[in-house]
């Protein structure tokens, strides 16, 4: 089989779309935000974000942010309850 990997190599990037086909809508993935980035993102809400805070966006597979939580935690149980997959991204 050409396409498996074996030890010590490393595979190629998948686009948003090929990673997106794996299991979208199921997979999400989160990332952290700083306070400034998601002020930068979100100006409107600049007073209701906490300066010296990280916050943590849900991501669809294909990119799309669906939501920002406070906690990691509240991100994961979002997730979780609405039926999604979060993966780890590196």
């Amino acid at each position: 089989m050409a396409d498996v990997l074996r030890a010590g190599e490393t595979g190629r990037h998948l686009t948003e779309a090929e990673f997106a086909a794996l299991g979208a809508p199921a997979l999400v993935y989160v990332r952290t935000l700083t306070a400034d980035d998601l002020a930068a993102e979100i100006p409107e809400a600049k007073s209701e974000i906490d300066a010296s805070g990280l916050y943590y966006a849900l991501h669809g597979a294909d990119g799309r942010r669906l939501a920002v939580f406070a906690s990691r935690d509240e991100a994961m149980a979002t997730a979780f309850a609405n039926d999604a997959k979060p993966v780890s991204l590196h």
